[in-house]
């Protein structure tokens, strides 16, 4: 029979490609016609917030949903018609992964492997250097008496035993201290051009850390997909610093309703604006102060952040 997928993935092609992908359940709509594009070698972002179709677009991709309609091609193969070929050049991390809390890493890393049919030489050597990648070489202890860190982190040594060429992470820092999400972050980044990483997270801040290109979806549709730079170049908002000698808070009830206004941060005597117009701001702000009777001591121009984007492309929802 002939491989109706077609031929498999060229060093041009995408490690992922998305075309019209609807999902229904019966009268809601979960995905909405989205269509998205994973460069090979790269670390791709996937934002939206809660219910925005997210997890929806991961169990498909995965094989654990079907589509509606549309068509997902991973490493230039049809999911539609070569699923099983397609399952072997995929790695995936759920967001509540499951571990054997009475094995050691290096069992549970073995256990995997010959899952995948690895043994002998070749499964060892794969296992060593997954424990290098995720920082276990040396640990000895049963994975029940791991922090939530060092579990992601063996999560994702999992993950890549049959060395993907797609690593889907779904929500991988989630709940993790400052330096369990630190090490997760490094382990991620430390993949950039061995594998492609699509990122499935809320977390702005991570996805700006590590990711090249980002897609942002909103009530099952794609609003952005861009690299990190450029989407932050054509957001058409910018960030205003005002330092006032009093209480900010009475700046900020007195900045309610200015039509420039997109957002408003508050840290002690500082507000960080988000505005849609930098130049009547920078107008308007000290008249505003003059009217509250509090002194202006600083009004600066900030870089902006990808949450200020996001901010501004999902109407003020939090991923």
């Amino acid at each position: 029979m002939p491989d109706e997928s077609g031929p498999a993935e060229t060093s041009t092609a995408a490690a992922l490609d998305i075309r019209s992908l609807r999902k229904e359940f019966g009268t809601a709509v979960a995905l909405d016609g989205i269509s998205l594009r994973v460069p090979n070698g790269s670390i791709f972002g996937f934002l939206g917030p809660n219910g925005a179709g997210k997890t929806t677009t991961i169990r498909i991709v995965t094989g654990l949903a079907h589509a509606t309609a549309g068509t997902v091609r991973v490493v230039g193969r049809d999911l539609a018609h070569d699923r099983a070929a397609i399952a072997r050049e995929i790695g995936f991390l759920p967001d509540v992964p499951g571990f054997y809390d009475w094995m050691t890493a290096v069992e549970f890393l073995g256990f995997t492997g010959r899952l995948f049919g690895l043994g002998g030489s070749a499964l060892r050597q794969r296992v060593d250097d997954l424990l290098d990648l995720a920082g276990l070489t040396n640990v000895a202890t049963r994975i029940g008496g791991y922090s939530r860190g060092m579990k992601q982190r063996l999560g994702i040594a999992q993950a890549l035993i049959n060395a993907p060429r797609l690593l889907i992470l779904d929500e991988p820092t989630s709940a993790l201290d400052p330096i369990g999400r630190r090490e997760v972050l490094e382990t991620v980044a430390s993949l950039r051009g061995r594998a492609t990483v699509f990122f499935s997270t809320h977390i702005l801040a991570d996805v700006e850390r590590v990711c090249d290109t980002v897609a942002i979806l909103d009530h099952g549709r794609v609003v952005a997909n861009s690299s990190v730079a450029a989407l932050k170049e054509r957001a058409g908002v910018h960030r205003l610093a005002v330092t006032v000698d009093g209480d900010a808070r009475v700046l900020a009830e007195r900045l309610e309703g200015a039509p420039w206004l997109v957002a408003c941060d508050i840290e002690d005597a500082t507000l960080r604006l988000t505005v849609s117009d930098a130049q009547r701001a920078a107008h308007d702000l000290p008249r505003a102060v003059a009217e509250t009777s509090l002194g202006l001591l600083r009004l600066a121009n900030e870089e902006v952040s990808l949450e200020d984007v996001f901010v501004q492309l999902v109407g003020g929802e939090r991923a």
